[in-house]
Parts: C-alpha cells; sequence; structure tokens
C-alpha cells in the first residue's frame, strides 16, 4: 500500500502542528548549562516584532566561538541576515518556513574549508601571549598547512561541516541562557542559497538558525531511552 507523502515544504512547516503547548517558551531563572540544556527547545514561532540588537546578536556569538574546534582552526563563519527584506528573500530559499521572516535574525553557519590557512595568525598569536614558544609555533603550523592543505575534497569538507555543528550548539545553547529561542534548520536549497547570497566558494553552508523571542513553546523533547544508543568498549 502507498502511503501519501508529503512535499518538503509541507513537511518541515507541519512541525509546527506538534507544537502542543500553548504556553510561551520557558523563561529560566537558572541558567547553569545542565538547566539549559534541557530546557532548550527547538522554537519555530516567533515575535515578528520583536527586534534583538546587534549588540545582542554578537554576544552570543562570542560565546558560541568558544567552541572546540579540529587544531583549534576555527572554520566556523557566519552570514547574519536581519534586514526584513532579505529574509523575504531567503524565504522561498527555505522552503517558505515562516520563521526564517518572524524571527529577528537567521544566522547561516558556514564551514570555510580553507580555515587552515590561518593556522599563523591563530598560533602566533599563541606565541604573541607567551602560551607557545616560536621554535615550535613554526613546525606546527608548518605541519598543520601541509596536512589540511593536503586533504581530499570529502575529508576537507567533513573535517569543517563537524566543527561548524560544535559552533552550531553553541550558538542554540548560549541563545537559550540570554533568553532567546532558535530553532537549526537543514532544510534549505544550499545551491540557490549561495547564489542569492554570493557565499564565497570555500565556504559550505552547515544550517541556518533562526534567532529570536519565541511566542509558543516548543514540543517536549522525546528522546530514544539512553541503553538503545550506548556500547561499552565495544560492539
Amino acid at each position: 500500500m502507498t502511503k501519501n507523502i508529503m512535499s518538503k515544504e509541507e513537511y518541515l512547516n507541519k512541525a509546527k502542528e506538534l507544537n502542543v503547548p500553548l504556553e510561551k517558551p520557558k523563561v529560566l531563572n537558572d541558567t547553569d548549562f545542565i538547566t539549559v540544556a534541557k530546557e532548550r527547545r527547538s522554537v519555530r514561532q516567533y515575535d515578528a516584532e520583536y527586534v534583538m540588537t546587534e549588540e545582542e546578536i554578537r554576544e552570543i556569538l562570542e560565546i558560541a566561538i568558544q567552541a572546540p574546534s579540529s587544531s583549534n582552526l576555527q572554520p566556523w563563519r557566519f552570514l547574519v541576515i536581519q534586514d526584513k527584506q532579505t529574509q523575504q528573500e531567503l524565504l522561498p530559499i527555505a522552503n517558505n518556513q515562516q520563521q526564517i521572516v518572524d524571527a529577528s535574525a537567521v544566522i547561516a553557519v558556514l564551514a570555510d574549508i580553507e580555515g587552515y590557512k590561518n593556522a599563523e595568525r591563530i598560533y602566533g598569536e599563541l606565541v604573541n601571549k607567551g602560551i607557545m614558544k616560536n621554535e615550535i609555533k613554526e613546525p606546527y603550523v608548518a605541519s598543520i598547512l601541509h596536512n589540511y592543505g593536503n586533504f581530499s575534497a570529502e575529508k576537507a569538507l567533513s573535517v569543517a561541516m563537524i566543527d561548524g555543528g560544535l559552533v552550531s550548539m553553541q550558538i542554540m545553547l548560549a541563545a537559550k541562557a540570554k533568553g532567546y529561542d532558535t530553532v537549526p534548520m537543514g532544510g534549505f536549497d544550499e545551491t540557490k542559497f549561495v547564489e542569492a547570497f554570493n557565499v564565497p566558494e570555500n565556504f559550505k553552508p552547515v544550517m541556518l538558525i533562526s534567532l529570536g523571542k519565541g511566542t509558543k513553546a516548543g514540543f517536549e523533547k522525546v528522546r530514544l531511552p539512553l541503553d538503545t544508543i550506548l556500547t561499552w568498549n565495544k560492539f
């Protein structure tokens, strides 16, 4: 028996109907890490009139970039889309998900596959701070340039995307701790996005994150029991 299959747009927007609770997202009085991690929800309804300041967004991103990365190369890049007209341009590219235009901002997280070229700058700063000696830094940076520079295209993309995922989660946790809501989105046309927003060739889209003041709580989390996904030592 053939089952009905929803279009991508229908599928992505259907998630709003799962938001059974009528209350607004929970305001956290305690922002310790465990509370923030447990209470973060994917929120799809936002106050379209609420405007976040550039300072507030920068503060969230400053916290986010404390995330770890391969060889500390920090290959993440951000395109913050806050202009309402530009958000409207993004809407059809993102399958008409309403949070694209209702959120205060959409953060496009990008992975720079040439991020390794910043090794000299990054490790030079460690030398300036007295954390690393120059005689150690020189061969270390040379090794990074050689190794990362010789990655296959697939390997380079994989490493950068993993780091992009790490910083994306940090953005969402930082936002929740600051009283804002988010939802990560992979449901967009990457090719059209790159073309429409003039994304440099070496920047690869990781995800879009809507950021703003939620008006309706995300649905309660349902997770597989830990014992169904946990194995000790070896399979």
